[in-house]
């Protein structure tokens, strides 16, 4: 079964927040090709980071990512007032994980942050289970540094390229075209 390796990027605006959760998913055969890529984007720092690089490296990126044989599933959940994020990626956690689940996908390795909030990943994973997924299905959530899973920097990308496309620049969204399976949501916060 494939895995998806998802990153975020978000805006807190009192009219105009909104939430970007970003999956990259690649099929089995395909993983040692994409993580060799993305590590040779990655040049001399310590990860390939969306907002570190210039918009010259960006589109070189994009258009790598665009080359490799994968598809990137997001969800944008609008809106994010402020201090409100944690509840718009809880909903956007709960539909990324229906969309993976019917593309077979039972695993997502997420980016790691604090314990605590790594955990309410994973609480909000198990409610998925239990409310939205058929029984007995199986579906994981797991968190790893950045820096040492070049295959979340696929998503990082795809969560600011999806960013930029939803500010009004759509330039990396047409290099990616049809790579990108894209969902909006009201996240009712």
């Amino acid at each position: 079964m494939p895995v998806a390796y998802g990153d975020e990027s978000f805006r807190e605006h009192l009219e105009h927040g909104f939430y970007v959760l970003a999956s990259a998913v690649f099929e089995i055969p395909t993983l040692e090709d994409a993580r060799e890529t993305l590590l040779a984007l990655r040049g001399k720092r310590r990860k390939l980071h969306w907002h570190g690089m210039d918009a010259d490296e960006q589109r070189r990126v994009v258009k790598q990512l665009a080359d490799l044989d994968g598809l990137h599933v997001v969800v944008i959940g609008s809106p994010v007032p402020l201090q409100r994020q944690e509840r718009a990626r809880a909903k956007c956690l709960t539909q990324l994980i229906i969309e993976l689940h019917g593309l077979d996908v039972d695993t997502l390795v997420l980016e790691a942050r604090s314990p605590d909030l790594n955990q309410r990943d994973v609480q909000t994973a198990a409610g998925v289970r239990q409310t939205w997924l058929p029984r007995g299905a199986q579906f994981r959530i797991d968190h790893c540094p950045g820096p040492g899973q070049p295959l979340l920097w696929a998503a990082d990308v795809v969560a600011g390229v999806c960013r930029a496309a939803y500010l009004g620049d759509d330039e990396y969204r047409e290099m990616l075209a049809d790579r990108v399976y894209d969902i909006e949501i009201d996240t009712n916060c």
